[in-house]
């Protein structure tokens, strides 16, 4: 037996065999076709003011490489899942709290080895991931940009799923071609959200969502859904310089006004909606990691 095989069938034996009888964290991933289209500090922002609601809100870096979220939130973490991947932490050593209300997980290049993880290795990792469904009810998956397998791979694995684009021709061309390969890679995908940033107004962000949403039906047979949309802002330009998130320094902006919009809309929507819980969700990234 092929050892990609073997940690296949230990993903699903482990599937198997969780009984939990706690109640499982939301998951959203975050992601874009490209990069510039201000994906990290939507994810900051909206998950800041997840936590202003009462929720527990973790968010996690996930581009490879990149510390964008890291500079936004002004800390500089010690350890992230490579550590926790080798067994020299655990996912509780990882965790950081932050001065904003919400806790965060630097991903490192941890994430980026789960293909080349051991059978003993897989088990722990998945184990581990029990401690967050506890601690945070909204876990926020940001991920790197781009149409790689780093970024398909955390939307096929993810239950509910945000990607960020602009009213530019290239920015919403590539969140289209991402769309297509996730579902090319996943038939069962058929609803995934649409953020629309950087628009000039809420007509601009309309026809551009209309355009991608008339070739994802008409192409791919898939019903996306409009999640808002968020104007340019000087104020988010003031606060990146502050290094300070602008839902905080400029609550009354524009900026800030489109990302409470868009957080109601989610909560408001969490009765429809069957949490998984990332120790799930880990379980499932693992498993296309592997295959």
């Amino acid at each position: 037996m092929d050892q990609a095989k073997e940690l296949r069938n230990l993903i699903n034996n482990v599937q198997n065999t969780n009984l939990k009888n706690t109640l499982n964290s939301r998951v959203i991933t975050i992601s874009s076709g490209k990069g510039g289209v201000g994906k990290s500090s939507f994810s900051v922002n909206l998950a800041i003011y997840l936590a202003s609601l009462k929720k527990r809100v973790l968010i996690i870096d996930a581009d490879f490489g990149l510390a964008n979220i890291e500079v936004l939130l002004g800390i500089r973490p010690k350890y992230n899942f490579y550590h926790m991947l080798k067994g020299e932490k655990n996912i509780s050593e990882i965790v950081v709290d932050t001065n904003y209300g919400i806790k965060f997980i630097s991903g490192g290049n941890g994430l980026k080895e789960l293909s080349n993880v051991n059978s003993t290795e897989i088990k722990y990792f998945i184990e581990q991931f029990e401690y967050l469904d506890k601690i945070a009810d909204i876990i926020i998956v940001d991920t790197g940009a781009g149409i790689s397998p780093n970024v398909t791979n955390f939307l096929m694995a993810s239950d509910e799923n945000i990607i960020v684009t602009t009213p530019e021709p290239t920015s919403f061309t590539d969140a289209y071609t991402l769309i297509k390969i996730i579902k090319e890679q996943n038939r069962a995908i058929d609803k995934l959200n649409i953020v629309i940033n950087k628009a000039d107004d809420k007509y601009e962000a309309d026809r551009i969502f209309t355009k991608i949403s008339h070739v994802c039906n008409k192409f791919l047979g898939i019903n996306i859904k409009n999640l808002g949309y968020i104007p340019s802002d000087i104020a988010l330009i003031k606060a990146i310089k502050q290094q300070k998130p602008a839902i905080l320094s400029f609550p009354n902006s524009d900026f800030a006004m489109a990302i409470k919009s868009i957080g109601n809309r989610l909560i408001n929507e969490e009765q429809v909606i069957d949490n998984s819980g990332i120790k799930n969700f880990m379980q499932k990234l693992m498993s296309v990691f592997n295959k």
